[in-house]
Order: structure tokens, then C-alpha cells, then sequence
């Protein structure tokens, strides 16, 4: 069970990283990646320049320099260790060359700063040892450093951090704090720009400054660019003392006078038109002055100030130099005779001869030599050298060859031959003279280039064969390998060209060009190739070939009409043919009232028809009772089945009532229907009189009608003042209107007066009468209280007293009642 999971397991991996080799190859997922990277790079670039563009209102043309060392640090392969030719990543530690700001593995520098120290110091003996404190260089610029600079920690590009945390968002090996390093060369400013490789760039801040001849105002200019011309003429003196500076305002010395003079040599027996900046010259000739002698003359070639005295004058030595003599300047010294006992060349004897004027001869004494090795002796002349042939079996300096020089002193010199041992590159071999420790890095550079050869990089040998290819922005100029003449625009790329996107544009069969993209090599998976030996062999992975697929069929929309012609929709051109709308079909039929109620549905046209509407052989036949609207007031159905035209006219007899519905009328229903209102006001009356009520309560006048009554009542009633007294006859419409009424006489008011007497009378003889019931009752309820025992017998024998309106009120009614019967 254990074999089969890890064989499933291998299997997995083997199965991912050839799927991922086939997206590699057929997908541009990598340059999407690479957009990321720079963007994100961008902005790192952006945050470290923030402080340093700020100074110089967003002028970032000082930074490009910086720039290039920045983005060699974030490019994958670019920065590479010359000591060990191997790529310098984000989490190891490294050294910066101060000189030529190379970036080295820590572990490396430290390795060739020993060696290096070792390799100067193994020559001296145990006591110069340790005595002088010898330099190492730096393996690309050689720029030399003390044994204490020896790197011995991990530290940023400006020094301020140790062991610097690895940081996504910051340049690699960056503390992201301000560099604040000093500016080279110093002006009292620090560097701006986050911890950084590479140089800082000029100095960003503002100075006020003066030119180099300090007679313009001074001015605010970058710290960088502080010294400048004005461009007026110099001015200061030159050296000749006479002339002054032509030339446009400048830094530093005064060039020599560039004008013509004529000037007089040292002794002054000459003059010749000179430079005006060297005023001193000699000419050829000897001085031939008299010495102050008087015999001989002056030697010396042109030149100022005395002569001197004769070189001939006080005492002279002889030859050999042990006598001496007080002689006059026109006699030699002559030989004293002794001998002359000169050091010969040899260093060892003397010359033997008397005192002789000239060089003495070369030593010819016989001494018995040793050879400079050391190894044998011989009997010969003292001026001859002796070497023999015994060569010389040290080890030279490089402790790999032998000094094989004849008759060796010991001191052998250096190895003469080739190191040829094969550099870190594997490309080359050290140049340099044979050796102790490791060669030099390779001093060679090689070009990488992209696949068109226009993006080049240039990288230390050795790496160009682990170094990413340049990302290169220039055109792939490659020729297309479908059917279009040209291809999409993209960049230029090693493998193949990434798929065609472009549309297919082939005709199609039906006449338009196919709108997909290009398919001409299409990624198709290959199956059913290979056949298993057995059930044991495991499937393998299916195959991707590169093939050219058909056309889809045409999906360009066409305008199609449907069967029944009831709309026209757009479909497939593959697809487009006459349909049905699921619309009832719709055309008129033969009665020309219904449409046909079938699904749409295909109709033939007949010769004789134009119009497309009507219906044909396949439509419905019309089934149905004639519908069409009858007269107005013809409440009859059409006898007639569903036709075309106009219906005939109705010819049965309509019951209906008068308009005063109490007759019932049988009329004609066509009279009837095509009678205008006067005529049906004449056919539906009953030609008696209304017997509608009108508001007055009289019958109205009017023969049968319809509407409502005329208000114009012509019957005559009686119209009575407001006592009832006097009568009148007037017209009843003349009284609805109130145009007449009629008033109460004198005699009328005078017996309303004595009727409200009398009413006033009655009034008072009740209330008198009231007040005598209740006396009655007062007296009757006391005796009560008497304690009589017969009250009620008693009280049944009280004889109530009438009151005088009930005794005279028949008196008094008689005669008003008759005054009232006779006014009326």
C-alpha cells in the first residue's frame, strides 16, 4: 500500500509539471506576471525617489544613473557575485563596494579579502611580518582596503542597519530609512533618497551662489551645479604680468599667455618672438666669456649671472689623488709616481699600476670562484663571471612550477608562464601570470539578447547561460504561420508566437466572412493514439496537437419572415428558414368578419390575389352566426349566416309602449330604425292626453309625449288672502311663477284683533281656574290631617265650583264663529 501511494504521488507531481509546461508554452500568463512585478516595482521606485523629487519639483533626470543600479537589483539574475558567479538573492548577505558599488556574497568577500592578505603577506619573513598593514583590492575596480575594512557583518547600502529584514516593499537589501550618506564630493549636504545601491545622485538642494570670476550677482543654484559661468571675460592678471585673462569666465588656474613677444635669451646675445608665458629660455651658444684668469674662457652654454672662477685656479689633485699642487691654471698636474691602488670593478683588488690619467684596466688576478648557486668553485680570472649548469630545483612562488634556471642564487623571480587554469565562467582561462590562490573573476562581459537581437544586457561571463533573457519591447517581427498576412502585435518572445486572436474572416458557404477567431492551429488534445499493452500499463496523459479546426457554422443574424408573414426575426444564417410564430394565423376570411384562428401556418397565394392578408385553401372556414352590429334600436338577430357585406333590412314588427307607457305599440322595425327623432316622437305616441301630474298638481294639457312636462299649467284656482277671507280665480302657472298674490283688508285685520282678545281672555281665565284647583286640594289635604274620619265620603260631597270661563264660553263662541261664516 505504501509503494502504490508514493507511485500515485509521483505520478501527481509528473502530471503537474507537464500540465504546467504545456501553459508555459501556450499561454502569455508569464508576461501578465511580469506587468505585476513592474508595477510593484514602479512603486518602490517611486517611494525611494519621493524625498529627492520633492527637492526638484518632480525633475528626476539626476536619478537615472541610480536608477539602472536599482533596477539590476530587482531584475531576476542580474546582480551577480564575480567572486563565485552565482546570483545574489534577496535573503542572502552582502558587501557593496564603496569604489565601483558591485554587489558581493558576504561569505565570498570575506574568503578573497584573507586570501588576498595572505597572498601579499606570504612572501616576508616571520619578523617583517605583521609590520605594515598591506592593502586588499576589490575584485572588479581594485580599489584597495585596509586589513581592518576587512567586511566582517551584514550590513544595508548606508550602513545604518545590521542584518536588514527582508522587506517585499523595499529594495532588496534596503533598510528603508534615508541613506544620509555625504554627497562625493562633500558639500555639506546628505543624500535624500531611501536606503539605496549604487551612487547617490548629485546634490537636489538650493544654494546661493557667484561664478568663478565673482563679479556676477550671486544667484540660487542647485548644490550640485553651484559653480558657473557668467561668461564675461576673465580678467585677472596673468603670469607674464603684463597681459590679462581673455578667456570667458572659467574655474581654477588662468591658462598660460597665449600671446607672441620677442624676448631675449638668458645671456642676452639673442632674441627671438616667444610665448609671452615663458619669458626664459637658452639659446646654443657657450657663455666664452673671459674667466677673471685671464687665460681660459667660460664653458658653460648661455647663462645668467658671473662666470665664476677658473676651474684650473688653487690646488689640484693628481690621478690617483694622494699628492697635491699649487700650479698655475696654464700647467697640468703631472703623475706623483706612486701607485695607484684605484678599487677595481671587481670590489675586491686594486689597480697596481703607477698613477696613470684614464680609467684603470680590468682586473686580471686569478682567484679561485664559486658559482651562484653556490655548488662549485673554479680557478679564473677575477673580472669573469662563473655560472654553471646546474639548474635551479625550487619551487617558484606559485608553488606549482620549478625555477629550472641554470646556476639559481636562491632568489628565484617570479613564475614566468600562464596561469591557463579555467575561470569561474567555464568560458575562459586566467590570463594572468601563474599563481598562488584563486584566479581573478572573469574580466569578460557577454551580450544577452533577446530573440531579435535588438534588447541586449550585458552580464559577467559565465552567467549568460542561467541569466533571464531581456524583456525586450521592440516588435516580434516573426512571419504568421496562419492564413492572415500579418499577425497580432506583440512583444518579441523566444519559443513559439502565442495563438492567433485575430477573426477569422474566411467566406463562409453562405457568403459572409466568419467572425471567430483565428482556429487555423487550434489546441486540440490527441486521444485514442496510443494503444495499452494491458490492464498493468497506467493511461498516459492525453496528447496536445496543434490543428486546424472548421468554421462554426454562421451565426450572422439574417431577417427571416415567418409562414404566416406575421413578423420577420433575425436567426443564425445556418439556420435560417421559414418558421412558425405560434401566432394565430389571422387572415380574413371569406365572410370578411372572422381571421382564420389556425397557428401560423404557410399560406398559398392564387393568381388573382395581391392582397397578402387574405386567406388561402389552408386557412379555417368561417362556421359562425352573422355579428355584425344590427341598427340602432333593432333588437333582432341577422336571419342570415356569417357573411360579407351588409345585412338585409329587418322585417318584423317591434312591441314597444308610448311614451306615456300605458298603451303598447307594434311598429315596423325598419320604420322604426330608420325614422329620425322627429318621426319616432310621431310613431311611439298614442295620440292621447299625458296623464302625467305636473308639480302643481294639475293633469298635464299635452298629447302622449316623451321628456318631461311643460311647467306652463293654464288651469285656474282660487287664491285666498292669509285669514282665509277673501278669494280670487288667477291662472295657476302665474302663481307657480309668484307673480301674483293677494293682501288682507282692514276688516280682516280687525277680527284677527279680536280673536287674539279672546285668545288673550281664555288665557287668563285658565290660570284663574288653576289657581282655584289647587286651593281645593291645599283644603282638602289640611282636613285630612284633621283627622277626619269620613274623608272620603266627604270628600266625594264637595261640590266643585265652576270657573267663569267654563260658565260664559259658549256664550262667547256663537257669535265669532258666525262673524267667520260670513267672511268666508
Amino acid at each position: 500500500l505504501s509503494s502504490q501511494k508514493k507511485f500515485d504521488e509521483i505520478k501527481k507531481a509528473n502530471q503537474a509539471a507537464a500540465k504546467k509546461l504545456v501553459e508555459d508554452q501556450f499561454s502569455s500568463s508569464s508576461e501578465d506576471d511580469d506587468e505585476d512585478a513592474e508595477i510593484k516595482q514602479g512603486k518602490i521606485l517611486a517611494k525611494t525617489f519621493t524625498i529627492y523629487t520633492s527637492q526638484t519639483d518632480g525633475d528626476a533626470s539626476e536619478l537615472e544613473r541610480t536608477r539602472q543600479y536599482m533596477n539590476e537589483a530587482f531584475q531576476s539574475g542580474a546582480m551577480t557575485c564575480l567572486i563565485c558567479i552565482a546570483s545574489v538573492k534577496r535573503n542572502q548577505a552582502v558587501w557593496s563596494c564603496c569604489g565601483c558599488f558591485c554587489i558581493f556574497h558576504l561569505v565570498c568577500i570575506q574568503k578573497w579579502a584573507k586570501d588576498s592578505l595572505f597572498l601579499v603577506s606570504s612572501p616576508l619573513t616571520d619578523d617583517d611580518f605583521g609590520k605594515k598593514d598591506y592593502p586588499w583590492p576589490c575584485p572588479k575596480c581594485r580599489f584597495e582596503y585596509k586589513r581592518s575594512e576587512a567586511p566582517s557583518r551584514y550590513y544595508c547600502y548606508c550602513g545604518k542597519v545590521e542584518n536588514p529584514t527582508l522587506d517585499p516593499w523595499l529594495v532588496p537589501h534596503s533598510c528603508g530609512q534615508i541613506c544620509e550618506r555625504e554627497f562625493k564630493p562633500s558639500c555639506g549636504h546628505k543624500c535624500l533618497l531611501l536606503c539605496h545601491p549604487g551612487p547617490c545622485p548629485p546634490c537636489p538642494k538650493m544654494v546661493t551662489t557667484t561664478c568663478h570670476c565673482k563679479k556676477a550677482k550671486p544667484v540660487p543654484r542647485r548644490c550640485s551645479a553651484k559653480e558657473w559661468s557668467c561668461r564675461l571675460p576673465c580678467g585677472r592678471m596673468l603670469l607674464c604680468g603684463q597681459h590679462t585673462c581673455e578667456n570667458p569666465c572659467h574655474a581654477g588656474d588662468c591658462q598660460p599667455c597665449p600671446r607672441v613677444s620677442k624676448q631675449r635669451c638668458i645671456c642676452g646675445r639673442q632674441t627671438a618672438e616667444r610665448l609671452c608665458a615663458s619669458p626664459q629660455w637658452q639659446c646654443d651658444q657657450v657663455c666664452g666669456k673671459p674667466l677673471p684668469c685671464g687665460n681660459h674662457t667660460c664653458e658653460q652654454v648661455c647663462h645668467a649671472g658671473p662666470c665664476g672662477d677658473c676651474p684650473r685656479s688653487g690646488k689640484r689633485s693628481c690621478p690617483c689623488e694622494k699628492s697635491k699642487f699649487t700650479l698655475p691654471c696654464t700647467e697640468d698636474v703631472p703623475t706623483c709616481g706612486d701607485s695607484c691602488d684605484k678599487v677595481l670593478e671587481c670590489g675586491i683588488h686594486k689597480c697596481s699600476q703607477r698613477c696613470h690619467r684614464g680609467p684603470c684596466e680590468i682586473c686580471r688576478q686569478e682567484v679561485e670562484k664559486q658559482c651562484r648557486c653556490g655548488k662549485h668553485t673554479k680557478r679564473m680570472p677575477c673580472h669573469k663571471p662563473y655560472l654553471c649548469e646546474t639548474k635551479c630545483t625550487k619551487i617558484r612562488d606559485c608553488q606549482k612550477h620549478q625555477c629550472r634556471r641554470k646556476c639559481c642564487s636562491g632568489n628565484c623571480p617570479p613564475c614566468d608562464q600562464v596561469c591557463g587554469r579555467t575561470l569561474g565562467c567555464r568560458n575562459h582561462k586566467c590570463p594572468s601570470g601563474c599563481h598562488r590562490g584563486s584566479c581573478n573573476p572573469c574580466p569578460e562581459t557577454v551580450d544577452v539578447k533577446c530573440n531579435c537581437g535588438k534588447t541586449v544586457i550585458k552580464v559577467p561571463c559565465g552567467r549568460e547561460r542561467t541569466i533571464k533573457p531581456p524583456k525586450c519591447k521592440q516588435l516580434c517581427s516573426r512571419p504568421p504561420t496562419c492564413h492572415h498576412s500579418t499577425q497580432e502585435k506583440h512583444y518579441c518572445h523566444f519559443g513559439r508566437c502565442p495563438p492567433c486572436r485575430q477573426s477569422c474572416q474566411k467566406a463562409l458557404t453562405c457568403g459572409h466572412l466568419c467572425p471567430v477567431s483565428c482556429h487555423d492551429e487550434a489546441l486540440v488534445k490527441q486521444t485514442g493514439v496510443h494503444q495499452s499493452a494491458g490492464p498493468w500499463e497506467q493511461p498516459s496523459e492525453p496528447a496536445f496537437i496543434r490543428t486546424a479546426l472548421p468554421c462554426p457554422p454562421c451565426e450572422v443574424p439574417v431577417p427571416v419572415e415567418c409562414l404566416g408573414q406575421h413578423e420577420v426575426s433575425p436567426l443564425p444564417c445556418h439556420a435560417a428558414n421559414p418558421y412558425s410564430c405560434k401566432r394565430f394565423c389571422g387572415r380574413l376570411l371569406d365572410c370578411q368578419n372572422h381571421t382564420c384562428m389556425k397557428e401560423c401556418h404557410h399560406v398559398t397565394k392564387l393568381n388573382g390575389s395581391a392582397d397578402g392578408k387574405k386567406a388561402g385553401p389552408e386557412c379555417s372556414q368561417c362556421e359562425e352566426e352573422c355579428t355584425k352590429p344590427r341598427p340602432s334600436g333593432c333588437p333582432h338577430r341577422c336571419v342570415l349566416p356569417c357573411h360579407p357585406g351588409d345585412c338585409p333590412s329587418c322585417l318584423q314588427m317591434l312591441k314597444i309602449k308610448c311614451h306615456c307607457k300605458l298603451s303598447i305599440l307594434y311598429i315596423e322595425c325598419l320604420k322604426l330604425t330608420h325614422a329620425n327623432l322627429e318621426e319616432k316622437e310621431r310613431l311611439i305616441s298614442c295620440k292621447n292626453q299625458c296623464p302625467k301630474e305636473l308639480p302643481c298638481g294639475h293633469r298635464c294639457k299635452e298629447i302622449c309625449h316623451s321628456g318631461s312636462c311643460p311647467l306652463n299649467c293654464s288651469q285656474k284656482v282660487k287664491l285666498r288672502c292669509l285669514c282665509k277671507r277673501l278669494k280670487k280665480e288667477i291662472q295657476c302657472s302665474k302663481i307657480q311663477e309668484g307673480q301674483v298674490s293677494l293682501e288682507c283688508d282692514a276688516l280682516c285685520k280687525e277680527m284677527k284683533r279680536k280673536a287674539s282678545e279672546i285668545k288673550e281672555a281664555e288665557a287668563k281665565a285658565a290660570i284663574e281656574e288653576e289657581k282655584r284647583r289647587q286651593q281645593a286640594e291645599l283644603e282638602a289635604f289640611e282636613n285630612r290631617l284633621k283627622g277626619r274620619r269620613k274623608n272620603k265620603r266627604r270628600k266625594d260631597e264637595v261640590e266643585v265650583e265652576q270657573s267663569s270661563w267654563q260658565k260664559y264660553k259658549n256664550l262667547i263662541m256663537l257669535p265669532v264663529f258666525g262673524v267667520a261664516v260670513v267672511m268666508v
